[in-house]
């Protein structure tokens, strides 16, 4: 077996500068909380909407690190019925599906939970409800098996396939698990810093004879939660790691190869999370500004057609509002969409544009 820190006789204590990662640290911190501020002033609707956004956003990265492709639309209505969100076009979900949802979101929405075997061993078998990898038969629920050993991340063609890790022997599995699980309920230390550790930990002991990527994935999301203090997602890790996922891939392996003083690791995983909260931040401004327009629309008594056409505009609306879409959304007469759509100009909530006759058309008046 190769030179891997899990062989080292300091194993697994990490350790790392602190000095060299206070700044980045601190940063990264201020972040969190500002975009935490910003979400906390926003209505209910908007931040659940931008929770659902998260956590489907969340899936669909962690499963395409691993080069699975998950349909975004089966999995946003697979996370909306878990959450028992009223969403239109929801759509019929797969177990596997609902079984990468079920684990993220338990990850996230209970993230006060103790982290133990049973609760990853339940992960696993959501992951993999036939108990098969693709084509193969695994062991699902459970720690991997002697005879999966050795167990190796590798790439390349057959005959042709370059070693990147080797994980401990199947046997040492248990007792690295139990040691793993009671540093992780520790506590001590800033949540942030532990989430980067305890990402590296999970992936070198490389407990399950396959989902390992996706598990400690969904565990950097249960501390960031944690950190957070917060059940909702409003940034993703995944999606930021999916991103750079060459660069993640090298930074895992350089780390695993390397010693146990884990400080350009922990400084890669501060930098990506800072970059994940920058990418929420630009995510997330379509939610604010949409926030923004509902509490300016709601010192109006407006009537549900105008509600209703008011909100379809807001999300995935193609072109201008004209009288004929206003009578084919609502139902009404023409004479009453022209009524409704004056009045919404009137109150500044709809701007007409340039042009008359039936060529008129209207927009949202930001």
């Amino acid at each position: 077996m190769g030179s891997y820190i899990h062989n080292l006789s300091t194993w697994p204590d990490f350790t790392w500068d602190r000095d060299a990662l206070a700044l980045r640290l601190s940063e990264v911190r201020y972040q969190q909380g500002l975009l935490l501020g910003r979400m906390s002033a926003i209505g209910f609707d908007s931040r659940t909407e931008a929770h659902l956004g998260t956590v489907t956003s969340d899936v669909v990265s962690s499963s395409a690190i691993e080069g699975e492709r998950l349909d975004p639309n089966e999995v946003r209505s697979s996370v909306a019925r878990h959450l028992g969100l009223d969403v239109g076009g929801l759509r019929a979900t797969g177990r596997q599906v609902d079984g990468v949802v079920e684990m993220m979101l338990d990850a996230s929405q209970n993230s006060s939970s103790p982290l133990t075997s049973e609760r990853l061993f339940g992960w696993h078998a959501a992951l993999f409800p036939i108990g098969r990898s693709g084509m193969h038969p695994i062991t699902t629920a459970g720690w991997r098996v002697v005879a999966g050993d050795p167990m190796r991340v590798v790439s390349g063609a057959i005959g042709k396939q370059k070693i990147h890790f080797e994980a401990p022997d199947a046997a040492r599995v248990p007792k690295e698990m139990e040691q793993f699980l009671s540093w992780f309920e520790d506590g001590r230390g800033d949540p942030v810093l532990r989430a980067g550790v305890a990402h590296l930990w999970f992936l070198t002991v490389h407990p399950f004879a396959d989902g390992n990527g996706r598990i400690a994935r969904a565990i950097t999301d249960l501390v960031l939660a944690r950190s957070d203090g917060s059940r909702e997602r409003f940034y993703s890790m995944s999606a930021q790691i999916a991103a750079e996922r060459k660069d993640y891939y090298l930074q895992i392996e350089s780390a695993q190869r390397g010693v146990m003083n884990i400080t350009s690791w922990l400084e890669w995983f501060l930098g990506c999370l800072g970059r994940a909260l920058e990418s929420a931040e630009e995510t997330l401004s379509a939610v604010w500004k949409r926030d923004a327009f509902w509490r300016r629309a709601d010192d109006f008594p407006l009537n549900e057609r105008q509600r209703k056409v008011l909100y379809r505009m807001l999300h995935d609306w193609q072109g201008f509002l004209t009288t004929r879409k206003y009578v084919k959304i609502t139902g009404c007469s023409s004479d009453t969409a022209l009524r409704d759509i004056n009045a919404l100009v009137e109150l500044g909530l709809l701007a007409k544009n340039e042009g008359g006759g039936r060529s008129t058309s209207y927009q949202i008046a930001w």
